[in-house]
């Protein structure tokens, strides 16, 4: 009997494997880098996100190239060993290279470099699973939308939402409100979906998106400097950085 074509599974989603010639592609541009700028900077993310790390490589197109993600292809396109380095002491730096890193080559001198990624923090709303840097209390009366300048009370409309979310509010002249203080978040605690999602919703931003340089590889000496107290917290590497190295390692 024919196979039936009516029940057939249509995915309606498809995402292309990562062929070994493309891995070949970036390992050569890996390499090619490499060989033209003077420094290699070995760095990592705290509350990851796109939007930003695009900024950063916007900021810095004409003076350098950023590579993040698929840290295997990176060590391997650096050299692991002594043997097999790409560039005199660039091994000791891809021995680093593991968990959510990536490689910023540039010749702009160390003091600049550190200087401006010690500037670039950009406040961003916290995701579920990220903890609670700080604590978050919504005071009683109307409940207000930070966004606004000046903050805004939430339309009617929204109060099914935030009784969804977990606020006890009632209406005053149409206005959600709230007959005591809620407490979002506490501080040093996971924040769950429902608590993300609030604390987006009323305009709190909790967690700042920063660029924290580890160590930094020298052309001209084949050295590695590590960088003394600029890694980053564990509360402030989110659980969404694996989400985002989909994007993959380069602009």
């Amino acid at each position: 009997m024919p196979k039936s074509k009516r029940n057939k599974v249509v995915s309606l989603t498809k995402v292309d494997k990562k062929t070994r010639e493309h891995k070949n592609l970036l390992m050569k541009e890996v390499q090619e880098n490499a060989d033209k700028w003077q420094y290699c900077w070995l760095f990592e993310v705290a509350s990851m996100r796109n939007a930003h790390l695009k900024t950063v490589r916007k900021l810095w197109k004409d003076s350098a190239r950023m590579f993040f993600g698929r840290g295997a292809v990176m060590a391997k396109a650096l050299g692991t060993t002594p043997e097999e380095e790409h560039r005199l002491g660039l091994h000791k730096l891809a021995t680093q290279i593991k968990g959510q890193v990536g490689l910023f080559f540039t010749d702009t001198p160390p003091g600049e470099v550190l200087d401006w990624f010690a500037d670039f923090q950009q406040p961003d709303f916290a995701r579920a699973g990220n903890v609670a840097a700080q604590p978050v209390t919504l005071p009683a009366g109307p409940v207000m939308q930070q966004h606004s300048d000046p903050p805004e009370p939430f339309p009617h409309n929204e109060e099914p939402q935030l009784r969804r979310l977990g606020l006890h509010t009632r209406m005053e002249r149409g206005v959600p409100t709230l007959d005591a203080p809620h407490t979002v978040c506490e501080e040093g605690k996971p924040l769950t979906p429902e608590q993300a999602q609030l604390l987006k919703l009323v305009g709190v931003r909790t967690v700042k998106f920063k660029v924290a340089l580890r160590a930094r590889w020298e052309a001209a000496s084949g050295e590695t400097v590590q960088i003394e107290g600029k890694g980053i917290a564990a509360n402030e590497q989110g659980a969404e950085a694996a989400e985002d190295e989909a994007e993959g390692m380069e602009e």
